[in-house]
């Protein structure tokens, strides 16, 4: 079975030993995928920025494996503070609002960087016979 990797640049990427995301057969996962950039925590204080700015580099990696959001039937929301839940799904709503994968969301004590509040992973099937 033919296996195609994404890599966004993460410095852990290479450090941990991960991709961001992972295509074997139809399947895809996605790897936990924070509000980083270059190094630089987007959205510091605003979980609805950091989630619009997880889910804009979670559907990059997406297309990159011939897919789309629309191939997602599971996401995973790790959060810092869950009495922000609301603006987390509220972001999360404007991407699979129509969607509707299966969804999970938890509080999780701390993420790798203090100023990250947010950390998603998703699954996604791709139809048999699509490239």
């Amino acid at each position: 079975m033919s296996r195609r990797q994404v890599f966004t640049g993460s410095p852990w990427e290479p450090l941990v030993g991960y991709c961001r995301a992972i295509r074997v057969g139809n399947r895809i996962e996605v790897a936990g995928t924070t509000a980083m950039q270059d190094g630089v925590v987007v959205g510091a204080g605003d979980p609805y920025a950091q989630t619009r700015f997880i889910l804009q580099t979670i559907e990059k990696a997406l297309q990159e494996l011939g897919a789309d959001l629309t191939n997602v039937v599971r996401t995973r929301m790790f959060v810092t503070d869950i009495s922000r839940w609301e603006e987390v799904g509220k972001a999360h709503g404007e991407f699979f609002g129509q969607i509707q994968p299966v969804a999970t969301m938890v509080e999780v004590s701390a993420l790798i960087d203090p100023l990250l509040m947010v950390e998603i992973e998703v699954e996604a099937v791709i139809e048999s016979g699509k490239a």
